[in-house]
């Protein structure tokens, strides 16, 4: 079987003329093969976080999402 290589731009124009119902089905694929990696990615901040927050005094699932970005900016901007 011949082997067609094309450019990302090439492959995205193909893409585009596509239905939006197949687009959608392609984004979903795509969606999909990251989701484990996503997730492990949100688990380990959480968990970081959490960790964070307890060395602070805090219960980092028990916070408002107002003083969670208290904190968040609070470690941002420490030196």
């Amino acid at each position: 079987m011949p082997t067609l290589n094309l450019t990302n731009e090439q492959v995205i124009d193909l893409i585009k003329q596509l239905p939006i119902q197949q687009q959608g089905e392609i984004l979903k694929l795509l969606l999909l093969q990251e989701w484990e990696e996503w997730e492990s990615l949100s688990r380990y901040g959480h968990d970081k976080m959490q960790t964070i927050a307890q060395q602070r005094g805090y219960n980092w699932d028990k916070m408002t999402e107002e003083d969670k970005e208290r904190l968040i900016d609070e470690i941002v901007h420490e030196k």
